[in-house]
């Protein structure tokens, strides 16, 4: 605990020091930026797909972000790129429940569950996942909200507009960040009516869902209003890649954005983000060391 020149008790900074997200297993502590590793086990994502897709390979993966300083595994059998299609219950299951269920016993490190499917999600908690993370803010499946109640899952509420099939199609409204906090509050109601805790909450603008180029930007440059309007939510910012960084560094495609992903994760962190969804867990971790520790300045 810090005090300033004249002596008095930093008190932001005690409050940050104990803040906390619930999941079904633990307290995460929020006295630094939480790092999540992206693992996707899916034939088609559009940075890494078919890249971890056995289970050896996702094995060594999460080894290797775990020794990099991943905070958190974030697994995941379902691509949400433009134009891919939905698979099936039964077929997402069966990529990511093995999956979760060796990399839980063999590590400590907690593991979420990227879906937007209720049956997916009981599985693969019970499995040994212990965050949900919901791109479509219940949209797709509000009971899945169900599943995060009953068994005290972290479970992450992404803003997104339309369906599953259109989201990437929407026309673009003309004020995103009210929109983005219209969005969530209804995700967040609709949480909490089926009993889910507020201290389990995490949130996410969804960065490259449903927004124009302009507007992810806009919002990664606003994300201090949106962070102090749901101050009691840790916010979540993934941009890990994505195409606006292409478009800005002159169409580099997705293996040559890693210094754009840095500088948005950066930027996020300091407007208030606490967690970061990323591709490359090792250059991230360090960037947002020296993030922090100017933050802890302030």
């Amino acid at each position: 605990m810090r005090s300033d020149s004249n002596g008095f008790t930093n008190l932001k900074t005690v409050i940050i020091d104990f803040m906390f997200w619930q999941t079904a297993r633990k307290k995460i502590f929020l006295n630094k930026t939480l790092v999540m590793a992206i693992i996707n086990v899916t034939p088609d994502s559009f940075s890494d797909g078919g890249s971890f897709f056995s289970l050896d390979d996702a094995l060594r993966q999460a080894e290797k972000v775990i020794e990099e300083g991943a905070d958190i595994l974030d697994i995941g059998g379902e691509s949400t790129r433009p134009k891919s299609e939905r698979v099936s219950v039964e077929a997402e299951t069966r990529r990511v429940v093995p999956i979760i269920n060796a990399i839980s016993k063999r590590f400590d490190t907690p593991i979420s569950i990227d879906t937007s499917k209720r049956e997916v999600a009981a599985q693969a908690v019970e499995a040994g996942a212990e965050i949900i993370n919901d791109v479509s803010g219940l949209r797709f499946d509000e009971r899945l909200a169900e599943v995060a109640a009953n068994t005290n899952a972290g479970l992450i509420l992404m803003h997104l507009r339309g369906e599953f099939e259109t989201m990437h199609r929407q026309i673009p409204v003309e004020n995103i960040v009210r929109e983005v906090a219209e969005g969530l509050r209804r995700s967040i109601e609709k949480a909490e009516s089926y009993g889910v805790k507020r201290e389990n909450i995490a949130l996410d603008v969804g960065i490259g869902f449903s927004k124009t180029f302009d507007q992810n930007l806009e919002l990664i440059a606003k994300l201090n209003l949106l962070c102090a309007d749901f101050a009691d939510f840790p916010m979540l910012v993934g941009t890990s890649r994505k195409s606006f960084i292409g478009k800005i560094l002159d169409d580099a495609p997705t293996g040559e954005r890693l210094s754009g992903s840095l500088a948005s994760a950066a930027i996020a962190v300091w407007n208030g983000a606490k967690i970061v969804r990323v591709h490359d867990v090792k250059a991230t971790v360090e960037t947002l060391k020296v993030v922090d520790r100017i933050k802890d300045e302030l």
